[in-house]
């Protein structure tokens, strides 16, 4: 039961196109999980996959599609942001509410 936990748990991960080139992400896992899509340069996908994934970052070149790069998903792991506390309510907490 353990080993079922591991292979299907689910990372959050992170891949930013440094580049000045429109590339696409290939995230290819275990238990036919397939993740495909286009990052625009300098953008950032956030994505969820399973932490025994493998990435791919695919271009398109003169010849056809090109291979770039391949990472495993866990080299990609993002750092979850803390959930800030709630506000106060009321006005205090949205000054749109406010008349002018």
């Amino acid at each position: 039961m353990l080993e079922q936990l591991a292979r299907t748990e689910q990372v959050d991960c992170g891949y930013r196109n440094g580049s000045d080139r429109m590339i696409i992400l290939r995230c290819i896992g275990p238990e036919q999980f397939f993740l495909e899509r286009v990052v625009f340069p300098f953008e950032l996908l956030a994505f969820q996959c399973p932490a025994r994934s493998e990435v791919e970052i695919w271009t398109h070149g003169l010849g056809g599609p090109e291979l770039l790069e391949s990472i495993e998903a866990l080299e990609l792991i993002m750092e979850s942001a803390p959930v800030p506390e709630p506000a106060t309510s009321g006005m205090e907490a949205n000054p749109w509410l406010q008349a002018s």
